[in-house]
C-alpha cells in the first residue's frame, strides 16, 4: 500500500475489501489495460472478475443479495480500480447510480425485481439524462413519455450513455406532462422510466435503438452510446417510485453519488500518474544522475503528491457526508471539481517527467493523458460545479444587513 491517499477510521472489513480490490487491480487490470484500451476492447474477463468479487453488489443492501457497504467503501474501491484503468470504473459507476436510485426511490416491487439481479451482475445498469442539444441544461430535455392506458410511450434521442450497449436496464429521464399542466416548472414535470432491454446494438427492443459505440479520444473499452426511442412502450409500473414528476430530483440524487465517483476516479488516475512519474524519475539519468535528484523534478513530484493527497481527502469527506444522510451537494461538487482538475495537472506533470517517451504508446502515461480530460466534463463540467458550489455557499453565508 502506498504512503499517499490513506484513509483513517476504516473498519477491518473495509480494509480487507480494499486490499482484495488492489490485489485484483495489480494482477488482473494493470498488466492488460493499455493493450485492451488501444484495441478499444470491452474487458469481459475483468468484468467477470468483478462479479466474482461481488463488486456489482457492493452498495446494494444485504436483503437484496448485496454487501450493504457504504458510499465511502464504494468510492475507495473505485479509486483503486481507476488507478488500474479508468474505463473499468465507468462500467460499475452507472450500474451503481441506477442501483442507488432504485434503493432510495424505487417501489418495493421495483427493488425486488431488479436489485438481487443487479447485485449478482446479471442485470447491468445505465442511466440517461443528456441529449444531443442540451448538455448540462437538464431542464431543456425534450424526450417525452406520454401515458397511453396502462403504458407509457417514450419518444426522443439521448446521448452519452456509458454502458449503453452492455446494459440491460436503463434509467431514462423524460418529460411527462401527465398531472403537470402547462406552465409547471420544468424540473417538476420530469419522470424517470426504468427501461429493460437486451444488451447489444441496433434495435434492442421494439421502439428502442442503440446505434453503436461513439469513437472517443480516451475512455475506451467501455461503450458510450446514443439511445433512440421511437414509440417505445413500457408498462406504467416502470415509472421509478410509481409517481410521475419526481424524475429530476431522483436523477440529481443519483448524480451526487456519481460526482463522488468521478472524484474517486480522478484520485485513482492521479495516483497512478504519480506512481509512474516517481518511478521513471528514478530510472532516467541525465547529467550523470537520476532526474529525481534534480531539484526541478523534486519540486514537481512534491506538487503532484500534495495534489493527490488533497483530492483524496476531499473525496473521502464528500462520501462520508452522503453516508451520514446529510445533504452533500456542496462537498460532492467541491470534490469532483478539485479531483478532476488536479488529476489533469498531475497527469500532465507525469507526462512532462517522461519527456519524449510520454508521447509513445508504449508508455502507460500516454493512455492516462488521453483519459484525464473526460473527468473534466463527466457528471457536470467544472463550470457547473462552480455554480453549484457558489449557490450553496451563498445559502450558508447569507449577509445579515
Amino acid at each position: 500500500m502506498s504512503r499517499l491517499a490513506q484513509t483513517a477510521g476504516l473498519t477491518d472489513i473495509q480494509r480487507e475489501i480494499l486490499a482484495t480490490v488492489r490485489d485484483f487491480v495489480d494482477k488482473e487490470i494493470i498488466p492488460v489495460a493499455t493493450e485492451l484500451e488501444h484495441r478499444d476492447e470491452y474487458p469481459d474477463r475483468i468484468v467477470e472478475g468483478l462479479k466474482e468479487l461481488g463488486l456489482f453488489g457492493l452498495m446494494i443492501p444485504e436483503e437484496y443479495g448485496g454487501l450493504g457497504e457504504s458510499l465511502l467503501t464504494y468510492a475507495l474501491c473505485v479509486e483503486e480500480i481507476a488507478r488500474g484503468w479508468m474505463s473499468v470504473s465507468g462500467i460499475i459507476n452507472t450500474h451503481f447510480i441506477v442501483a442507488y436510485m432504485l434503493k432510495q426511490h424505487g417501489t418495493e416491487e421495483q427493488r425486488a425485481a431488479f436489485l438481487p439481479r443487479m447485485a449478482a451482475g446479471e442485470v447491468r445498469g445505465a442511466f440517461s439524462m443528456s441529449e444531443p442539444g442540451l448538455g448540462s441544461d437538464v431542464a431543456a430535455i425534450t424526450s417525452k413519455g406520454i401515458r397511453d392506458g396502462d403504458s407509457y410511450v417514450l419518444n426522443g434521442q439521448k446521448m452519452w450513455l456509458t454502458n449503453g450497449g452492455t446494459s440491460s436496464l436503463v434509467a431514462v429521464l423524460c418529460r411527462s406532462d401527465e398531472g403537470h399542466p402547462e406552465g409547471t416548472a420544468p424540473h417538476r414535470s420530469m419522470t424517470t422510466f426504468l427501461v429493460e432491454k437486451e444488451p447489444g446494438f441496433g434495435e434492442v427492443r421494439p421502439g428502442l435503438t442503440i446505434p453503436g459505440k461513439i469513437d472517443k479520444m480516451g475512455y475506451k473499452g467501455v461503450d458510450t452510446t446514443e439511445l433512440i426511442m421511437d414509440g417505445l412502450r413500457i408498462p406504467a409500473n416502470r415509472v421509478l417510485g410509481g409517481t410521475t414528476g419526481r424524475g429530476f430530483y431522483q436523477m440529481m440524487d443519483g448524480v451526487e453519488v456519481g460526482r463522488v465517483n468521478v472524484a474517486a476516479r480522478g484520485c485513482g488516475v492521479a495516483q497512478r500518474a504519480f506512481e509512474l512519474g516517481v518511478a521513471y524519475a528514478q530510472q532516467r539519468h541525465t547529467f550523470g544522475k537520476p532526474i529525481a535528484q534534480h531539484q526541478a523534478i523534486q519540486f514537481k513530484l512534491a506538487e503532484m503528491a500534495t495534489k493527490v493527497e488533497a483530492a483524496h481527502a476531499m473525496m473521502v469527506n464528500a462520501a462520508r457526508k452522503k453516508d451520514s444522510g446529510e445533504r452533500n451537494d456542496l462537498e460532492a461538487g467541491m470534490a469532483k471539481y478539485l479531483a478532476s482538475e488536479y488529476c489533469k495537472e498531475v497527469v500532465e506533470d507525469a507526462f512532462r517527467i517522461h519527456g519524449g517517451y510520454g508521447f509513445s504508446k508504449e508508455y502507460e502515461i500516454e493512455r492516462l493523458y488521453r483519459e484525464a480530460p473526460m473527468l473534466l466534463i463527466g457528471e457536470g463540467t467544472a463550470e457547473i460545479q462552480k455554480m453549484i458550489i457558489g449557490r450553496r455557499l451563498l445559502e450558508e453565508y447569507q449577509f445579515q444587513g
